[in-house]
Order: structure tokens, then C-alpha cells, then sequence
């Protein structure tokens, strides 16, 4: 039996909603952002394109979320919101980008 399996390719909000509850809080557990350069030919150029954070939510390992801009950090284990939070799957491999978040109080 064949079954007709569409996986949408690129960042999907509806992705990062299966795998990261609204339901439950989300906790940074960075300090600071960790930097992501520009590649070419395989190699550093030098210039920044992204930032990097970790986090965690009950039920879930650790994961990494990509923001385009360097926002405010909250304090570590802060209860955070997502702003337009996104997944994509790339070989059995789940990346998360957002556009903001904001601390919850």
C-alpha cells in the first residue's frame, strides 16, 4: 500500500506547533548569543547573519532557535515567549528560527 506523503519543504510554523507546546513554558537557557558567520567556499567570511540561543520545555531535549537580529536575552531559566517561532526537518534533523521573543511574567 502506498501512502501519498507531502513534506513541505522550508520553515513551517505549523512544524515548530507539533514539536514546541503552547501549553507548556519555555526556559532559556542561555547567557548570551552565539554568533553565526556567512560561509563561503566552505569558509568563515567574517560576517554575522544570525544569532543563536538555547532552550528548553518539559518533555523535550535542549534546543537551539536562530533570530536574524541581536534582541535582549532575558535571565537564564526566564519563562519566554517565541515571536513567530518556525521548524523545518532536514535529514531527521529539526531546526527552529523566530522572529522575537519576549520574557513572561
Amino acid at each position: 500500500m502506498k501512502f501519498n506523503t507531502h513534506r513541505q519543504s522550508g520553515y513551517s510554523s505549523m512544524l515548530a506547533d507539533t514539536i514546541v507546546s503552547k501549553n507548556k513554558p519555555v526556559h532559556t537557557i542561555s547567557t548570551e548569543f552565539t554568533p553565526q558567520q556567512k560561509f563561503e567556499d566552505k569558509k568563515p567570511t567574517g560576517e554575522i547573519i544570525a544569532y543563536k540561543a538555547w532552550f528548553i520545555q518539559a518533555g523535550l531535549p535542549p534546543f537551539e532557535v536562530k533570530f536574524t537580529d541581536k534582541i535582549k536575552l532575558p535571565p537564564y531559566l526566564s519563562v519566554v515567549e517565541f515571536i513567530n517561532l518556525q521548524a523545518v526537518e532536514v535529514s531527521y534533523n529539526v531546526y527552529f528560527k523566530a522572529d522575537g521573543l519576549r520574557e513572561v511574567k
